[in-house]
């Protein structure tokens, strides 16, 4: 393992993969009702197309993988990939990023394939709430499939709120609480824009259509400045942007994400794959490298490499949201966040 990092000397050891653009969910901040044109399944790439690409991302120097979606538990058999992935030597850490409505019937499977932890997306603990923000009435499936995480060993289970200014926020005590009273480890995360987050607004049948509100982290702490003070601590597992609090005597951890009111662009260490095999450098730019035509070309392992090295020469220094710059072609779901 030689080693990666890119023009400004940030060491990339991190790859995230999207295995798929689908999605069981139709979450208002990152679906459309509709849905959206989904990839034909030819231009996904294949279990072994992916591992080979994490295989010559790690004699490169990545270490730590994430697979994500759309939702990554609705493509079929992802356990033999996770066991794939789990043969390649150099990769120490196998991670699941998930909206939970499919845990409960694969975590042990993954569990026993090689996955080491999961994040699980849940912005609200009310049904009816769930169901206006999901577009799905799934809440109590996720919460059972964040306990059977829990149950088979897939530690630490993060839970991930992204907080919308009147929409969930008044329920940020609540998911606080709970890393008190059951030892959850909450990071609540900051509204990301989109350029092209005005579809997701859009009703096809011209009904009204909940709009997501933004609130920074500054203000996420308001609301739990009456529950106690936070102290610092080390993370609970991962190798992400949050910064991590817990209350005196809980078990569990508060981490915040703040992409856009703090961003964390000078020790981004990672890159993303998506489903149909472009690498981007930088979630919030739509900067992208093949590898799939490269790879169903017949391009050397070396060839691949310098594919790979090169996407990674190209990682800017930080995003640009607050001149207004946003990634503009593809939805959340589309990248994988």
């Amino acid at each position: 393992m030689t080693g990666l990092s890119d023009p400004f000397n940030r060491p990339i050891n991190y790859l995230r993969i999207s295995v798929t653009d689908r999605c069981n969910l139709r979450c208002i901040y990152c679906l459309p009702a509709q849905g959206i044109d989904l990839l034909p399944h030819g231009e996904i790439l294949t279990y072994e197309e992916i591992a080979t690409i994490a295989r010559l991302a790690a004699e490169l120097g990545i270490n730590k993988l994430r697979l994500t979606g759309g939702e990554p538990l609705v493509r079929a058999g992802l356990p033999r990939l996770i066991a794939m992935l789990a043969e390649i030597d150099a990769i120490d850490d196998i991670s699941l990023t998930t909206n939970g409505v499919l845990l409960e019937e694969y975590a042990a499977e993954l569990k026993r394939a090689g996955l080491k932890r999961v994040n699980v997306s849940l912005d609200t603990l009310d049904r009816d709430k769930f169901q206006r923000i999901t577009r799905h009435d799934r809440l109590a499936a996720v919460l059972r499939g964040i306990e059977a995480a829990k149950a088979c060993g897939l530690d630490p289970v993060k839970i991930n709120m992204v907080v919308m200014r009147g929409m969930n926020d008044d329920e940020i005590p609540d998911f606080a609480r709970l890393t008190v009273s059951q030892g959850w480890h909450v990071r609540f995360i900051e509204l990301m824009p989109f350029a092209v987050a005005e579809l997701v607004r859009r009703d096809c049948g011209g009904g009204e259509v909940d709009t997501p509100g933004f609130m920074p982290a500054a203000d996420i702490k308001q609301h739990l400045s009456s529950l106690g003070r936070l102290e610092a601590c080390l993370p609970p597992g991962g190798n992400g942007p949050a910064r991590y609090y817990r209350f005196p005597g809980a078990s569990g951890t508060i981490g915040f994400i703040t992409p856009v009111s703090e961003h964390f662009c000078f020790s981004c260490n990672r890159l993303r794959l998506t489903a149909e095999g472009k690498l981007r450098p930088c979630l919030l730019s739509d900067r992208e490298t093949d590898l799939r035509q490269p790879l169903r070309s017949g391009a050397s392992c070396q060839e691949l490499k310098q594919v790979i090295t090169r996407a990674i020469r190209s990682k800017p220094q930080k995003h640009r949201l607050r001149r207004g710059k946003v990634a503009a072609k593809r939805l959340m779901s589309q990248v994988g966040g």
